[in-house]
């Protein structure tokens, strides 16, 4: 389990605004190649890690807006939760964003490619965090050319 805090110098509701929609994870979480929204509450994930594809569909459990956000898998080969929580900063001026993030398989055991990427989502979340905060505050996030996640009718035209 990985779990980073970073600090925004932006207001909770825009930081919220732009890290509250998994459609935009790819954008900064640079080991999910593509996130699709099947409907408000569902989407499907996918990534690839030491040559294996990996599928996954998760529902969002818990959307308090600029407070909490929360997801589970449901189906899939592997099994990622996540909750993001957002505490404002100097007169809500700034604002705080603890993200706790778990992968564990759903049936089997690791490879060793797996469990190496499992050990180093601490390092990666970091990482992955910091560029968000300098792509939120910079005022680049919407424009990032990095992948774009389609809705589930767009993905299979």
């Amino acid at each position: 389990m990985a779990h980073e805090t970073i600090e925004i110098n932006l207001p909770l509701a825009k930081v919220y605004e732009l890290m509250s929609s998994p459609v935009d994870f790819p954008k900064f979480l640079t080991h999910l190649q593509q996130v699709n929204k099947i409907n408000s509450q569902t989407f499907e994930y996918k990534t690839t890690i030491g040559g294996e594809d990996f599928q996954w569909i998760t529902n969002i459990i818990d959307d308090l807006r600029n407070t909490r956000f929360a997801w589970i898998t449901i189906n899939g080969n592997m099994n990622q939760t996540g909750t993001i929580r957002f505490t404002p900063l100097d007169n809500g001026e700034r604002t705080r964003v603890d993200f706790t993030l778990d992968y564990r398989m759903f049936f089997g055991e690791a490879t060793e490619e797996v469990s190496q990427f499992i050990d180093g989502m601490p390092a990666e979340l970091r990482n992955n965090l910091e560029a968000f905060r300098k792509m939120a505050e910079a005022g680049t996030f919407n424009d990032d050319k990095g992948p774009k996640a389609k809705t589930a009718v767009e993905a299979t035209v």
